[in-house]
């Protein structure tokens, strides 16, 4: 029998809600991050590098490396390691700089 950490301790944590990622919905926990909500969905890249297009994702989860750029709710570069995730938040792909509708 699996045990999870709430499990272990007794937790009572709140409900999941939804999210969505590139109109996929996807349910997130409490206290999740953006990151950690993407990862429990089994989705590991959600960015494009800007001269290359090569995938990138979360990779040290402490917001210092600025590869989990993501746009959240319209607002590109956030980083989804740091963000926590909030009901209906919509997330999407982001390509490159994030700023493809400025024409910069």
């Amino acid at each position: 029998m699996a045990r999870t950490p709430a499990d272990l301790v007794g937790a009572q944590p709140d409900p999941p809600f939804e999210i969505s990622f590139d109109g996929r919905p996807l349910t997130a926990l409490p206290g999740q991050s953006v990151a950690a909500a993407l990862w429990a969905a089994g989705i590991l890249a959600w960015r494009t590098t800007r001269r290359a297009g090569r995938p990138r994702g979360a990779f040290c989860g402490i917001g210092h490396c600025h590869d989990c750029l993501a746009t959240i709710n319209g607002r590109p570069n956030q980083r989804a390691c740091l963000v926590a995730a909030q009901p209906g938040d919509a997330i999407t792909t982001q390509e490159g700089h994030g700023h493809a509708a400025l024409g910069i």
